[in-house]
């Protein structure tokens, strides 16, 4: 993904996208890089620029708890970045090792099903679908595949007419693989997947390299479904306890609304091949035999 380190390579993306004037130091002349100087950095953090630039370098491995926030201070981090600045800086032996593990508990899978009128599905680090109920099936049954949400934004053709806020989608999705990729830099999933999508799609390259980050939380979002049309829904994130690797995402409607009514079309569809399926099973009358 990357000839640097993790470390290195967030840090110098995070200080190209400011200018002095962001910072409060003045401008002088043409500059021949994007963004702060490497010395610039080290000023307003209260470091060596011979440190801070080991520090982009991959050669100062453990850096102080004092040093990262004041580091994180002079590239105006929030407080997801932050934490993302420090998790970088973890040893190996500091991560978890069963991160990337996929199953999703029988427990869970059967909380899922029982919310007929709620879609709901399980994302693991690098967006894939790891398990969905019957409603959450229908509302994504336009792509090609419900197995990753990053691909269905980027390279599926019914990414950008069932995003109606594509560009947030799009952002969306990279912040949170990248948020993920600074609990496990060595993820062969989360690498296998930048890999493929940044060979597919130009934009999530650009996007990807940006170093942005933020998790799943709540929000609202605006999608439309090819038979059930404009939907307004209500999103939450939640961490499975036992497997934080795994998000649990829950959409929902606002009771009695247009996509309240849009979620019973599209469960009745659901029921429907089982019905029909009932109704072919059944033995024919003995007078139409």
């Amino acid at each position: 993904m990357s000839k640097g380190t993790p470390l290195g390579d967030f840090l110098r993306a995070r200080r190209e996208v400011l200018k002095p004037q962001d910072v409060g130091l003045p401008e002088h002349g043409r500059r021949r890089v994007p963004g702060l100087r490497r010395e610039e950095v080290a000023l307003l953090a209260g470091v060596s620029s011979d440190y801070y630039i080991r520090l982009e370098q991959g050669r100062e491995r453990s850096p102080s708890p004092q040093v990262l926030d004041a580091v994180a201070q002079a590239l105006k981090l929030d407080a997801e970045a932050t934490d993302h600045l420090n998790r970088l800086c973890l040893a190996a032996s500091q991560r978890p090792r069963d991160y990337g593990h996929g199953e999703v508990s029988a427990q869970l899978l059967q909380l899922m099903d029982g919310w007929e009128h709620t879609p709901a599905f399980v994302v693991g680090p690098a967006l894939d679908v790891l398990a969905a109920n019957a409603l959450a099936t229908a509302l994504h049954g336009g792509f090609e595949a419900f197995d990753n949400l990053a691909r269905m934004v980027f390279v599926d053709p019914a990414g950008r007419d069932f995003y109606q806020e594509w560009e947030r989608a799009a952002h969306s999705c990279v912040a949170e693989i990248r948020a993920a990729y600074g609990f496990d830099p060595d993820s062969a999933r989360i690498a296998e997947v930048v890999a493929e999508l940044s060979e597919r799609s130009e934009q999530f390259a650009d996007l990807w390299q940006r170093h942005e980050v933020k998790g799943k939380s709540q929000e609202g979002k605006h999608l439309k479904h090819p038979q059930a049309g404009d939907l307004h829904i209500a999103f939450a994130a939640f961490t499975v306890n036992g497997a934080p690797h795994q998000q649990l995402v829950v959409y929902q409607a606002e009771p009695a609304s247009p996509t309240a009514a849009a979620f019973e079309v599209l469960r009745a569809t659901v029921a429907a091949p089982k019905n029909e399926q009932d109704i072919a099973a059944e033995p024919a009358d003995a007078d139409t035999a």
